[in-house]
């Protein structure tokens, strides 16, 4: 089984955002692994793919992700 992409690794989250935050932790970790293999140093979000798709929602997630060690941006 290969490892996921950066991108299968976004979508993976997306679903978990969707499914009120299952499983979240677990795929942060895969995130944050894809990144390091693809030499990325920031998760890049659409913001109108999440459920709180304002400043502190935005604010909130990119807080959640830094303490598991992931810089997160969002897409214009």
């Amino acid at each position: 089984m290969s490892e996921p992409t950066v991108a299968q690794a976004t979508e993976s989250i997306y679903a978990s955002l969707r499914a009120d935050n299952a499983d979240i932790d677990a795929h942060i970790a895969t995130l944050k692994a894809a990144l390091k293999r693809e030499g990325i140093k920031q998760a890049v979000f659409d913001p109108t793919k999440l459920a709180q798709n304002n400043r502190s929602g935005r604010k909130l997630m990119q807080a959640y992700f830094r303490q598991r060690g992931v810089s997160v941006r969002f897409s214009d």
